[in-house]
C-alpha cells in the first residue's frame, strides 16, 4: 500500500510547527515562524502558587492551544476541532478521517509515543502532531520537532491521546475547515505584534510579562535563603528544564519571535522591524547563557549566593532588553 503524501518539515515547535503544516498542506504556504508570531506565542508566566510536581510553574508561552487559536482568528481560517469520552470512537473517528484522506491534527502525551528515545519521554500532554495515514496497525505521523515523518502503533497512540492528568487531550482531533485564498496578512501581523507587545509590557499582575521575568529573578536571588541548597538548586532545575526541554522555551522562543520579526519587515516594509529582530536574538542568547549557568549550579559545578545573584543579574538584564525591545515594537507598528 503506498503511503499517502504529506509534505513532513522539522520545527522548532510542536504547536506552530503542527498548524504550519495543515494550513501549508491546505494550500496557504506559512512559515513556522510566521505561524508563531501571528498565534502570539511569546509570552512569560511565573507563579508560585501554581506549581508543577511541587516546583513553581514557569512558562515561556501562551496556554496550549492559544497559538492555533489566535493564528486561525487572525487569518480567517475556520477550525473544526472534536474531543471524545470514548477512546474507542476516538480512534474510529480517526481512522474515518485518515480514511478520507484528511490530514488531522492531534493531542498528545510525550511519555507514550515510543517513537521518541527513553530518555526524551516524560509526562506532558500538549504535544502536537498530525496524523496524515494508517498502514495495518500503524499510524502515520509528520511529528514536527522530528527529522522525519515516524510511525506509531494504535495501541500506543491512543494511550498518548487518551493520557489523564493536566491538559489532558480527551482524544483532540482538529483541521482547517476553511482556508481564504488571500488572508489580510499585513493587518494579521500588526495586530500581533500589538498584542503581544501589549501582554508582555502592560498586564498590571507581578507574575507575567517583563513584571513576571523580573519577579522571578528576584526570587531566584533569595532561593538558597528560603528553601536551603538542594531544594534551591531542584528550583532553578525546573525554570532551565521548563526553558530548554519543553517545546523551545524561552532562549528558542526568542529566537523564533525573532524570525517572524525578519519575514514580518519584509511583508511591512519596514526595516525598523529587522534591527529590533537582531535585538531580541541577542537576547535570546543571554537567556541561554542563563540556561547554561543555571545548569551548571543544578550539576554542583556552582554554589554560594554569588551564584544565584549572577543568575537573578541575567534574568534582570532579560527583562529590561525585552521591556525596549517591546516598546520599540509597539512604537514601529
Amino acid at each position: 500500500m503506498t503511503a499517502p503524501v504529506f509534505e513532513h518539515r522539522h520545527s522548532a515547535h510542536c504547536e506552530s510547527g503542527t498548524i504550519s503544516a495543515l494550513l501549508r498542506h491546505g494550500g496557504l504556504r506559512l512559515s513556522e515562524p510566521l505561524a508563531f508570531g501571528l498565534g502570539g506565542g511569546l509570552f512569560f508566566l511565573h507563579v508560585p502558587f501554581l506549581r508543577m510536581g511541587g516546583i513553581p510553574l514557569t512558562a515561556y508561552r501562551d496556554a496550549p492551544g492559544a497559538i492555533i487559536k489566535n493564528l486561525c482568528r487572525r487569518l480567517g481560517v475556520r477550525l473544526r476541532a472534536h474531543r471524545y469520552r470514548d477512546p474507542d470512537a476516538g480512534m474510529r473517528a480517526l481512522d474515518d478521517f485518515l480514511a478520507h484522506g484528511l490530514p488531522v491534527g492531534l493531542q498528545t502525551n510525550v511519555f507514550w509515543l515510543t517513537y521518541f528515545p527513553p530518555d526524551m519521554r516524560f509526562q506532558f500532554n500538549a504535544h502536537n502532531l498530525v496524523a496524515y495515514g494508517k498502514q495495518g496497525d500503524d499510524y502515520l505521523l509528520s511529528d514536527p520537532v522530528g527529522e522525519h515523518p515516524v510511525t506509531c502503533s494504535a495501541a500506543d497512540l491512543r494511550r498518548a491521546r487518551f493520557a489523564k492528568g493536566l491538559f489532558a487531550p480527551k482524544g483532540l482531533i482538529y483541521y482547517p475547515e476553511y482556508i481564504p485564498a488571500a488572508p489580510d496578512l499585513p493587518a494579521a501581523l500588526r495586530d500581533a505584534i500589538r498584542t503581544t507587545s501589549k501582554r508582555m509590557l502592560d498586564i498590571p499582575i507581578p507574575f507575567m510579562g517583563v513584571r513576571g521575568i523580573r519577579r522571578l529573578a528576584g526570587q531566584i536571588e533569595r532561593w538558597p535563603r528560603k528553601y536551603g541548597v538542594e531544594r534551591a538548586r531542584l528550583c532553578v532545575g525546573s525554570v532551565v528544564r521548563m526553558q530548554e526541554e519543553i517545546g523551545t522555551g524561552g532562549a528558542g522562543f526568542r529566537f523564533l519571535y525573532a524570525a517572524f520579526l525578519q519575514e514580518a519587515a519584509g511583508i511591512l516594509n519596514q526595516p525598523a522591524l529587522a534591527e529590533v529582530s537582531q535585538r531580541l536574538t541577542e537576547t535570546g542568547d543571554r537567556w541561554r547563557e542563563f540556561a547554561l549557568q543555571g545548569a551548571q549550579l543544578c550539576k554542583g559545578r556552582g554554589e554560594g549566593a554569588a551564584v544565584y545573584r549572577e543568575l537573578a543579574a541575567l534574568l534582570h538584564d532579560c527583562a529590561g532588553r525585552e521591556e525596549k525591545i517591546f516598546r520599540a515594537l509597539r512604537a514601529t507598528v
